[in-house]
C-alpha cells in the first residue's frame, strides 16, 4: 500500500482554492500543456510520505500516529502566497500555495508523523538523503511531468489568502496511482486522528 499522512483543509477553504485557481487554470500560458492542475478531492497538506508498506505495517504504524495525535494540539493555519519547486519558477514542476500560521506546531507533527513512518519500515521524503532537510508545508495546487514556466502564475498566486482554519484531525491516506482503470490517482482515507483539543 502506497501511504501518506496528510492534513485536508475544510470544504471553506478549498472553496476559496477552486475560486481562486479557476482564472489561473483558465489561463495558464501557451506552452505549459503539461501542466495538470490538482482536482479538489485530492487536495491535502502532506505530513510524511510512507512509501509502498505491506498492511503488517499498519499495526505499528497506526498506533503511533495516534499517539503523535495525542500529544499535538489543534493548530490554526491558513494558506497564504504561493510558489514553485525547484524555486523561481521557470523550470517548475510543482505550483504550491503556502501554508502559515502555527507552523513550529505543524512541523512538529510532521516530525513525529515521519518517525511513526519510520518505526515502522517506511522512509519518509525527509528521511532520505538529508534527514535534516526543512519540513515545508505547502498545498500543491499543479503538477508537471516536465519543466513548465510558471512564472506568469506566481505573481497573481502572491496575493492568494484564506481565511484561518482550525486543524484539528489528519488522516493516513492509501494513494491508487492511474493505470489502465483509474485514469488520474485517487486517495483513500484510511484512519483520521484527532488532534489534542
Amino acid at each position: 500500500m502506497r501511504l501518506f499522512a496528510a492534513l485536508v483543509p475544510p470544504p471553506a477553504v478549498l472553496d476559496a482554492v477552486e475560486r481562486f485557481t479557476a482564472p489561473l487554470r483558465a489561463g495558464t500560458p501557451d506552452g505549459s500543456p503539461d501542466l495538470r492542475w490538482i482536482g479538489r478531492d485530492l487536495l491535502h497538506v502532506t505530513l510524511a510520505f510512507f512509501g509502498d508498506l505491506d498492511a503488517g505495517a499498519l499495526d505499528v504504524l497506526v498506533p503511533k500516529l495516534e499517539r503523535a495525535a495525542d500529544r499535538h494540539p489543534c493548530m490554526r493555519l491558513t494558506l497564504a502566497g504561493g510558489g514553485a519547486f525547484p524555486l523561481g519558477g521557470q523550470h517548475a514542476r510543482v505550483l504550491w500555495a503556502g501554508l502559515y500560521g502555527d507552523r513550529r506546531a505543524l512541523a512538529g507533527l510532521a516530525a513525529e508523523t515521519a518517525a511513526a513512518g519510520h518505526h515502522a519500515g517506511a522512509a519518509p521524503d525527509h528521511h532520505r538523503g538529508d534527514q535534516h532537510r526543512a519540513y515545508r508545508p505547502h498545498l500543491t495546487l499543479a503538477r508537471s511531468r516536465g519543466p513548465v514556466d510558471v512564472r506568469p502564475l506566481l505573481e497573481p498566486l502572491a496575493t492568494f489568502a484564506t481565511k484561518p482554519w482550525t486543524a484539528d484531525a489528519f488522516h493516513l491516506v492509501r494513494s491508487h496511482l492511474p493505470g489502465a482503470d483509474r485514469p488520474q490517482p485517487e486517495y483513500e482515507p484510511l484512519t483520521t486522528f484527532r488532534l489534542r483539543g
